[in-house]
């Protein structure tokens, strides 16, 4: 009996821990965080922000800049997202203007560039770090194939990169979007669209994110894909042949940034994830990926990229 009572004691602990473990897990708040961050990305942000605040749990809802906005915008009689994440400032501004994001002024706010946040006070949304265009060109096909490497926007409309280059297309991809923008502002909307008549000529395919295009050049599928530094670079350091160019002309950019929804029934939780985003913690992840963070005092040069990356954008 004695041993009865002392199993059937240990067996009422071990219950009672565990409901209360399943008690603790059930009281944490969920996040639901809208982002275009890169996938390979989101495990370490994630982590991250919740050892900092282990009451909150991010549960992401990840696709392309393009295919993010449409679905916030579609959802906005009935909002499900909690925080945007990882998402084009340019998108954000839209969101802005739709009356959907929620202006919050997280301490430290100062620290943030000017330029890498929106000016009103408070801020409906706050720059993390900035992406870039950025041709990828895989050497080994290239040389196979007898295709030079470009050094500038226009080589890519030679006749020889014919059915060689692929690019993200711009409704579905942030990275697309700002190319076209880019082109158009650099030469105008006649001579900007001229160049991109030339240029698609010698497409042989628009993919639906910024990425696909330099995976696909760097797996030799293509010799050039158009992307941005952050993939090249990952390409490169799994051993690609590649090479990045950054072509002189100018380079099409934008933010990515985070911002509260609206909609959000959580927004104590949701402020935390904006504190948290502009933290040294945080910022020193953005640097990782990216050469420019929106605290330019935590900025590190990254391998491949141009010191003069920044006058380039």
């Amino acid at each position: 009996m004695k041993f009865a009572s002392t199993t059937a004691g240990k067996l009422f602990a071990a219950v009672a821990l565990s409901l209360l473990a399943a008690g603790a897990h059930a009281q944490k708040t969920q996040l639901s965080v809208y982002t275009a961050l890169e996938t390979d990305q989101l495990k370490a942000y994630k982590e991250g922000f919740e050892k900092a605040n282990p009451a909150i749990e991010i549960v992401w809802v990840r696709d392309s800049t393009g295919i993010v906005t449409a679905k916030l915008l579609a959802e906005k009689a009935n909002p499900k997202a909690d925080v945007v994440m990882g998402v084009a400032a340019t998108s954000m501004a839209v969101f802005d203007n739709e009356g959907m994001l929620v202006p919050y002024a997280p301490p430290g706010l100062s620290r943030i560039s000017a330029q890498y946040r929106d000016p009103k006070n408070p801020p409906a949304w706050i720059g993390m770090d900035v992406w870039g265009a950025t041709i990828c060109y895989n050497t080994a096909e290239g040389a196979k194939r007898s295709i030079p490497k470009p050094e500038s926007w226009r080589d890519l409309t030679k006749p020889v990169y014919k059915g060689q280059v692929v690019m993200p297309h711009p409704a579905s991809s942030g990275t697309g979007f700002f190319d076209v923008s880019a082109w158009l502002q650099m030469w105008g909307e006649t001579d900007g669209w001229k160049y991109m008549d030339g240029l698609h000529e010698n497409i042989a395919q628009y993919m639906h994110s910024g990425s696909r295009p330099c995976a696909a050049a760097a797996a030799g599928e293509y010799v050039v894909g158009i992307s941005f530094e952050y993939r090249a670079n990952r390409e490169k350091a799994r051993g690609a042949p590649i090479d990045l160019v950054f072509p002189k002309e100018g380079l099409g950019w934008d933010l990515e940034a985070i911002g509260i929804h609206k909609g959000t029934k959580n927004l104590a939780a949701a402020q935390k994830l904006v504190d948290w985003s502009i933290t040294d913690e945080a910022m020193a992840l953005y640097a990782a990926n990216f050469a420019i963070v929106a605290v330019p005092a935590l900025s590190k040069p990254l391998p491949n990229v141009p010191a003069d990356y920044a006058a380039r954008l």
